[in-house]
């Protein structure tokens, strides 16, 4: 793998990321949730910071552009869809388009839902996506702006990226998405294994993150909103699969 990640927490509950390009040297934050943990991590690698990129126009992934960029005079990648809300931002990408870091090329995908303008980044050749607030382990992000017809589309879209995908995610919300997902598909042996791989890892003082696109697909009850067992299971066995998924972001809500 031509791409080194570091993961190092942020915040309360954030996840902090750094990527490095090993042929060009070139360093980018994956989103700038708090300036400390990112400089203290830089100065950990000996790595100097060239670009940031971000996902969503919210704050705990927004803080630290600024002082990052005074300090690095770094370039700063972000959705085009959210320009007029984040300050600082640099080059402007939307779904479809591609973001280089040194010889590492990430597709732009559009994933609304949590935020109108949010993106996820992929690289096809490492098969990492870097998805923030729009996909979890076992779960997804709140709903705070788009509605579920097209939250579910953008989910569709990560559905189809290769199932040996590594996931690196926004917050460490894993465990209570496993006592969620358990409360509606109690049966689900993949679930079950994912829960008790996830509570086995915070018990040793371990990330939940990456975590492995097929195996969500498998026990992540908010893709799996067009199977029948989770249309029975939210009691709407004749709707749209879009229509399960709201269900379930309402019953996620309200647990």
């Amino acid at each position: 793998m031509s791409l080194e990640i570091a993961v190092f927490p942020a915040l309360s509950d954030n996840f902090g990321y750094l990527v490095r390009d090993t042929a060009s040297g070139r360093v980018a934050a994956i989103d700038a949730p708090e300036e400390a943990p990112i400089l203290a991590e830089l100065e950990k690698r000996g790595w100097a910071l060239t670009d940031i990129v971000i996902t969503h126009h919210h704050p705990d992934h927004t803080d630290a552009i600024a002082p990052l960029k005074r300090q690095f005079d770094c370039n700063v990648i972000g959705p085009r869809g959210e320009a007029g809300k984040i300050a600082g931002l640099d080059t402007l990408v939307g779904g479809g388009e591609t973001v280089s870091l040194g010889e590492t090329i990430f597709e732009v995908i559009d994933v609304p839902g949590h935020t109108l303008g949010h993106i996820a980044f992929f690289a096809p050749e490492e098969k990492v996506l870097f998805s923030a607030d729009a996909l979890f382990s076992m779960g997804v992000g709140r709903m705070f702006e788009g509605d579920a017809q097209s939250m579910w589309a953008g989910l569709e879209r990560l559905k189809a990226l290769p199932p040996e995908t590594m996931v690196y995610c926004g917050h460490e919300y894993t465990l209570a998405n496993a006592r969620f997902a358990l409360s509606i598909d109690p049966d689900n042996s993949a679930l079950k294994a994912r829960a008790k791989q996830a509570q086995d890892q915070i018990d040793s003082g371990r990330p939940t993150i990456p975590f492995n696109l097929g195996e969500d697909l498998a026990a992540n009850p908010f893709l799996r909103a067009d199977t029948p067992r989770m249309a029975r299971a939210m009691g709407h066995e004749d709707a749209p699969a879009w229509q399960v998924f709201g269900a379930i972001r309402k019953a996620k809500d309200n647990f």
